[in-house]
């Protein structure tokens, strides 16, 4: 098994995180998240020395895309969604106007769909699939030994808002609950925005979602 690298990359109005995942030896690596200004996420990855296999989206909320299109033709990858999200990445571009005013932006097109219980290789390390709906239909979380990227499900202190278009706070309540809870208290959780966090502090502390979280009575 080899040893995984994650470089953390803030990005865009909405400071969004991006996330390059790379394996240390061969130098392997994908991107979760491309959310905006890609030079600097291309620095990065040249920094790195990384040879980029893939883009992956948590969800399809224009601040974790918007780079998605530059990224793709400079790296020759492909990019990756669940299937659920295909109308969030349509609306995207209004969203991009209402939010931000970008009159011109073209979403991209996916490459390819993954699905809960997929697993994707990075080197010698693997990601899990897990589908974790709720922020929006085809929220997807990334598991691996370790942590978990968690996109807008679940934040250091917070949860994802439901009151865009495909929100469900039912569904994001149970995902968080029944499936990120699930894992192991020391798994860290590396957001699509703000600090990391972990899942042990979150079950305890997480006004939301937490052991006395004002929303847990309601959906547990």
């Amino acid at each position: 098994m080899g040893v995984m690298e994650i470089d953390q990359i803030t990005v865009g109005v909405l400071q969004s995180n991006s996330y390059i995942v790379f394996d240390r030896e061969s130098r392997e690596g994908l991107i979760i998240d491309a959310g905006g200004e890609p030079q600097k996420i291309i620095h990065r990855v040249e920094e790195e020395g990384v040879e980029i296999k893939g883009i992956y989206a948590t969800h399809c909320h224009f601040d974790h895309i918007l780079a998605v299109g530059e990224l793709r033709k400079m790296f020759g990858c492909k990019f990756y969604i669940h299937r659920a999200d295909e109308l969030i990445l349509e609306r995207s571009v209004e969203d991009a106007e209402t939010y931000l005013g970008l009159s011109s932006f073209d979403p991209p097109k996916p490459d390819g769909y993954i699905d809960d219980g997929d697993e994707i290789e990075v080197g010698g390390n693997v990601l899990k699939v897990l589908h974790t709906p709720g922020h929006t239909p085809g929220s997807i979380s990334y598991v691996f030994d370790g942590g978990v990227f968690t996109g807008d499900l679940l934040f250091a202190g917070s949860i994802g808002r439901t009151d865009m278009f495909g929100g469900d706070i039912k569904l994001l309540m149970e995902s968080i609950i029944e499936k990120l809870f699930k894992l192991p208290d020391h798994y860290t959780i590396y957001p699509g925005h703000g600090p990391t966090s972990t899942i042990g502090i979150e079950k305890r502390f997480n006004p939301y979602v937490g052991v006395e979280g004002v929303l847990r009575d309601r959906f547990s």
